[in-house]
């Protein structure tokens, strides 16, 4: 197998941040201006220990869509993966669990990390239908993938790789269709609340019927405005917590809305499977 280039080239672009152990490699770039709100950011992964690798990344609202170069990745949500659950080039909608990746450190790849409303915007189905899924690329029928993946694989630059998919990306949302303005609205409001904002607030400003936003929803984003807020507020629960900022974890909860503490544990134990305290020792 022909050995993957370097990142050096991309790694002096602004904003580039690099992670750099003795198992992987990882290089994040911000999207072009363009792709803000569609895309968080762009990474680039390459694993060189030939050691097996084991990751967890908890519930979030994000929808991934990687593009691998070499071996791939074992991934399941919510349990342990096997040797079936292989993963060269996928997506995956919004989920509720924690998701499993381990490799045996040799895997290489290329991530868009989409917002679901970029997401519905550049696959162009109901986000209900990759929700609690993972998807291979070619399961999707989308032959402009399939020659995306082809092309990339037979770069020998990194550089290269990322302009020609940045270019693909910035074809495919252009092209997409757009989110609606209403949820638009709707979910930037919940993301910036940290999930503190009500469905009633929401159906109120909306005038819209609680079903009726829920629809919406499942179609545009993959979940139900509740859940998203769930979410959400786990989300801000774990900035404070690596920011530190607060005292300890039932300041946390107090300070994220919930019930207690106990409350957060539960969320915890249910989209990162595993205690807080546990959960940020591992970050």
């Amino acid at each position: 197998m022909r050995a993957e280039p370097q990142f050096a080239a991309v790694s002096t672009r602004p904003g580039a941040t690099v992670v750099a152990t003795d198992t992987f490699t990882l290089l994040k770039v911000p999207p072009p201006a363009e792709l803000v709100g569609l895309v968080l950011d762009i990474a680039l992964y390459r694993e060189s220990s030939g050691k097996p690798i084991r990751q967890v990344e908890t519930a979030s609202l994000v929808v991934p869509l990687l593009i691998g170069f070499s071996d791939p990745f074992e991934i399941a949500l919510g349990r342990p993966p096997t040797a079936q659950d292989g993963y060269h080039s996928f997506t995956s909608g919004l989920c509720l669990t924690p998701v499993n990746i381990a490799s045996a450190g040799a895997c290489s790849c290329l991530e868009f990390t989409l917002t679901p409303l970029g997401a519905r915007r550049f696959f162009g189905v109901p986000m209900s239908e990759l929700t609690e899924q993972m998807v291979h690329l070619d399961q999707l029928g989308d032959r402009s993938l399939d020659s995306l993946r082809q092309q990339l694989g037979n770069e020998e630059s990194w550089d290269r790789r990322l302009a020609i998919a940045e270019a693909f990306i910035l074809g495919r949302m252009r092209a997409g269709p757009p989110s609606s303005g209403a949820i638009r609205w709707a979910y930037g409001r919940i993301v910036a609340s940290g999930g503190g904002v009500s469905v009633a607030e929401l159906t109120t400003s909306l005038d819209w019927s609680r079903k009726h936003l829920a629809a919406r929803f499942h179609e545009e984003v993959g979940l139900p405005p509740k859940a998203v807020a769930r979410v959400a507020r786990f989300m801000r629960a774990q900035s404070l917590a690596r920011a530190r900022t607060e005292s300890g974890w039932a300041d946390i909860a107090a300070g994220c809305g919930y019930a207690d503490q106990a409350h957060l544990a539960r969320d915890f134990r249910e989209f990162a499977g595993t205690t807080p305290s546990a959960w940020l020792a591992g970050t």
